[in-house]
């Protein structure tokens, strides 16, 4: 018979800390693919998650059990994730000359026939991580969440903690950030 979450979070409450580990284990490969969609090195990716599970486990007391553990489970990762991305912000500028020879192949086919370039090549979903990685992390996690994982503004608000009118503006900021970054990349080459 399996043993429920709520069971499982009660007896770690009532002083068991191996009732958690069943925890770790089934909801694990969803955290881990969360939070892979904010880090880019593989040690960053572990290292988040462990922070994730050890955050759960510390703050498990503050659990209410009104919606299920894995929204609030998730709702700790999106926001552990948010605070990685401001600890480990790069200042650094992109520039055209930074771009591999694939990313420009793909940029200078996309500038001459927008319709023709393939938005499955792996050139642009590096080009777009490099952009996003120009971001600020209110940004980069907004379109993240709205864009590639494909979230309604309303589980936006409620996994960041945000305001509806609050995700909008910083979604329509954030483009305007990616139109930037994309503008002064083509321009120095196109302009």
């Amino acid at each position: 018979m399996e043993v429920s979450d709520t069971e499982l979070i009660a007896a770690v409450l009532r002083g068991d800390p191996a009732s958690f580990e069943p925890l770790v284990r089934k909801y694990q490969p969803r955290v881990f693919g969360t939070v892979r969609r904010y880090a880019r090195r593989e040690s960053e990716v572990e290292d988040i998650v462990q922070e994730v599970f050890i955050k759960a486990y510390q703050k498990l007391g503050s659990f209410r059990a009104e919606a299920p553990f894995e929204h609030w489970l998730m709702r700790l990762t999106v926001r552990t994730c948010y605070d990685s991305l401001r600890r480990h912000r790069k200042n650094r500028e992109l520039h055209f000359t930074d771009l591999t020879e694939e990313e420009t192949d793909w940029l200078e086919r996309f500038n001459a026939d927008p319709d023709g370039a393939s938005e499955t090549a792996a050139a642009a979903r590096e080009l777009i991580q490099r952009v996003l990685a120009q971001l600020s992390p209110e940004a980069r996690l907004v379109i993240t969440l709205l864009e590639i994982e494909d979230r309604s503004v309303k589980e936006i608000a409620a996994l960041t903690g945000w305001s509806i009118p609050l995700v909008k503006v910083r979604a329509f900021r954030a483009r305007a950030q990616m139109r930037k970054y994309l503008e002064k990349l083509m321009g120095s080459k196109y302009l």
